[in-house]
């Protein structure tokens, strides 16, 4: 019989599963990736953990932390380590499956080193949005379909059915549910929250003899539900609607279908718990000010509708939200960003894999990233039925492939990495239009920088065959002599740039500043100092503090690593002397702000104190004095209080008894009849 009795306490102990010796782990190489990740695990090494080799798990029940190399026997691996006395925290990676079962498996040592590092980070913790449904359900078709739908759920479910534009459809022998006609102009809302204005509602007749009778019509009713399902055949009610919870559809004519949605709507009863994918902070958005709109990028790329204007900043609806990230990839402050994980997170992520990586000995990394649901089951299918994964790709999981942004981009190349793909499907589920923002991001980054312009490369397929091939299509790899070691702890546009500071400072060439297309998140303001008069609105319209004043003297200060290129400042300035420029200068990111236009601050001419601009009092004065009843004849001396600081000029006008209302009369308001009078002949009769 195996010994499962625990050893002693011991620290961090890696299991090296060969998988019955299909492949075979370099355990030098990978513990000395590790090491420069450092992490400096106990390792074991075996051929059959969940069969022959059994009897090792007793030497792992004394660890305070396992990680065991194998993916698929997991269920049964905790269990045998909870009979063996285990009571650590165990973790288990698939490098079978990613690297060992390759063509090029016996290189693929470094690969898994990076993989193996990897699942040591803790799981990001992940807050959650309650939705509640009691079951009130809308059933809309359009004939007998939707009423047999209604009969097997009326168990289940408390139905009302809406026939749109119903036809000869006969009414059923015994009414279970209420039965009316009408249309869905406007829908919104969730599971549990759906609010529905009806037009040409009316209900059915209980008198109805050979077709279904409905009694008189009314537009704009108001219904509200939990569960809204749609059987008309015709087009959604919503966008994206696969990922609007508590919205399904189904072809009224497709059996398979309407089954696996009635399957689907008896669960939807209770409360569940919703990822909240976004963090939002309302203080970061540069949507709009003083109702001048300025940067609207996550408007344009959700896929749902889950993101609205509100004020100032936007409004992201956790329960509409479908957790693409979108939203985060393409925000330039930070105010949305992602939470499976966070973006320094899987930056810290992709930094311990390329340390790993490269201190295995491995060469030329490409960054794979790819959805579970979607990736895994094609890198499976490479590994058991073709030549697998090359050993340089390292395939990176994640939650969405949209929710990576420029700053995982520039932290990959960085930290060494030759290049980056993203796997999507060949029909991907959200908008890949962030992907394809970013993609032509980075293709001018790229070439400015050193490396091929499509070293950033989007996979859309579902063949793995495909996969490789695209794979070994990337541009011949260009990689940093010396990566960076940056570690990014802070929020997303503090962590965006110091990566591609960093980026910029490993790379094979190092611009001082490269331009960029229009709409993207970096750049500079230009201001024609001449006609500035700095009024400083643009300040205060600045939601990204790029622009901002100082309290010492009058100056207009700008600071670029700030800029997000929303155009609030050109928008907002009186005298349009404000453009925007879209660039990236490297040598500006945490660099102290710059002096855009400033003037000698005016003295008043009585106390002396600083107030206003120079050049702004002079004009004032050149203006007014002989050309304003208040400062000319007999009032002509009063033209030295423009000359004054508030303060005084209060007090001068005190103790001179000025009436400000003293002014010459005003001209009679002339009316239609004073017209009239003078003019009888153009009177109408």
């Amino acid at each position: 019989m195996a010994d499962l009795s625990p050893s002693p306490r011991k620290g961090a102990m890696l299991a090296l599963c060969s998988c019955e010796r299909t492949f075979s782990p370099d355990e030098a190489t990978i513990t000395r990736g590790l090491k420069a990740g450092g992490q400096e695990p106990a390792v074991l090494a075996c051929s059959q953990l969940c069969g022959a080799d059994r009897d090792m798990l007793g030497k792992l029940a004394g660890a305070s932390n396992v990680t065991i190399a194998c993916e698929q026997e997991q269920a049964a691996l905790r269990t045998a380590l909870s009979e063996a006395g285990f009571t650590g925290e165990a973790r288990f990676v698939d490098i079978r499956n990613r690297a060992g079962w390759s063509g090029e498996g016996a290189k693929a040592a470094p690969k898994m080193a990076a993989l193996l590092a990897a699942a040591q980070l803790p799981a990001p913790a992940l807050p959650f949005f309650t939705l509640a449904s009691q079951g009130v359900t809308l059933i809309y078709g359009r004939d007998e379909v939707a009423l047999e739908v209604a009969a097997r759920l009326a168990d289940t479910l408390d139905i009302t059915v809406m026939l749109a534009k119903p036809g000869a459809v006969m009414p059923p022998r015994q009414r279970d549910f209420p039965i009316a006609c009408g249309t869905i102009r406007q829908a919104k809302g969730y599971l549990g929250t759906f609010e529905l204005t009806l037009d040409g509602f009316a209900l059915a007749s209980p008198a109805s003899r050979q077709a279904l009778a409905f009694g008189p019509t009314r537009n704009g009713a108001q219904s509200r539900c939990d569960v809204l399902i749609d059987l008309t055949g015709g087009q959604p009610l919503f966008h994206a609607d696969e990922l609007r919870e508590g919205y399904l559809r189904a072809e009224p004519r497709d059996p398979v279908g309407v089954e696996k949605l009635i399957a689907k709507a008896r669960d939807l009863v209770g409360t569940f718990d919703k990822p909240k994918y976004i963090t939002f902070h309302e203080d970061l958005c540069a949507h709009s000010r003083s109702k001048i709109t300025g940067c609207t990028r996550c408007l344009e790329v959700c896929p749902t509708g889950a993101i609205s204007p509100n004020g100032d900043a936007v409004a992201i609806d956790p329960g509409i939200c479908a957790g693409c990230g979108s939203c985060a990839s393409v925000c330039p402050t930070g105010a949305a960003s992602y939470a499976l994980p966070s973006a320094d997170d899987l930056m810290k992520r992709l930094r311990l894999m390329l340390r790993a990586y490269r201190g295995a000995g491995g060469e030329r990394a490409v960054m794979l990233f790819h959805e579970g649901g979607h990736g895994l089951p094609l890198i499976d299918a490479l590994a058991r039925f073709g030549e697998g994964l090359p050993a340089n790709v390292i395939p990176v999981q994640v939650n969405e492939v949209t929710q990576v942004g420029l700053e995982q981009i520039a932290a990959s190349f960085a930290y060494g990495a030759a290049g980056v793909a993203f796997l999507i499907p060949a029909k991907p589920k959200h908008d890949p239009l962030p992907l394809a923002k970013l993609a032509s991001l980075s293709a001018e980054l790229l070439p400015a920088l050193g490396y091929p312009k499509d070293g950033v490369s989007i996979l859309s397929t579902d063949d793995p065959d495909q996969l490789l091939a695209g794979l070994r299509a990337m541009p011949a790899h260009v990689v940093a002599a010396e990566p960076a070691t940056f570690l990014p702890i802070g929020e997303k546009r503090p962590v965006m740039m110091m990566a591609l500071r960093e980026w910029r400072n490993v790379a094979p060439e190092r611009p001082a500043r490269v331009a960029l297309p229009a709409g993207s998140p970096f750049g500079t303001v230009n201001v024609r100092s001449e006609g500035c008069t700095l009024c400083l609105a643009c300040v205060s319209a600045c939601p990204a503090s790029a622009l901002s004043a100082n309290p010492e003297r009058p100056e207009l200060r700008f600071k670029e690593d700030l800029c997000v290129q929303c155009g609030l400042c050109q928008a907002t300035c009186p005298e349009k002397v404000i453009s925007i420029a879209p660039q990236i200068d490297f040598e500006r990111i945490n660099a102290a702000p710059v002096t855009l236009k400033e003037e000698e601050p005016y003295p008043c001419d009585h106390c002396g104190k600083l107030f206003g601009t120079k050049s702004t009092i002079e004009r004032i004065k050149a203006k007014l004095t002989g050309q304003h009843w208040m400062y000319s004849g007999q009032n002509a001396d009063r033209a030295k209080l423009i000359g004054y600081c508030d303060d005084c000029r209060v007090e001068a006008m005190t103790n001179t008894g000025f009436d400000p209302y003293a002014g010459p009369a005003r001209p009679r308001v002339r009316t239609t009849e004073d017209y009239f009078r003078e003019n009888p002949e153009d009177k109408l009769n």
